[in-house]
């Protein structure tokens, strides 16, 4: 499994770095992300790649589990 820990990162830079693991042919990848935006361009992104996306959220930060 990749891992992508964007915490702290402003859009695009956690919407580039997910779209770095995933043309690295990751089947699963995880992503941790600590504002809405960044869920939700991250999300879009996943999705438009083809990936089934899972989001839970601790204390304001988020975990998104990207699966192919």
């Amino acid at each position: 499994m990749e891992r992508v820990d964007a915490r702290g990162l402003s859009c695009p830079e956690p919407v580039i770095l997910t779209r770095k693991a995933i043309q690295k042919g990751a089947n699963e990848i995880e992503v941790l992300v600590d504002n809405v935006t960044s869920r939700e361009n991250v999300t879009r992104s996943a999705e438009h790649a083809g990936y089934k996306v899972s989001v839970s959220e601790n204390d304001g930060e988020f975990t998104m589990s990207l699966r192919k």
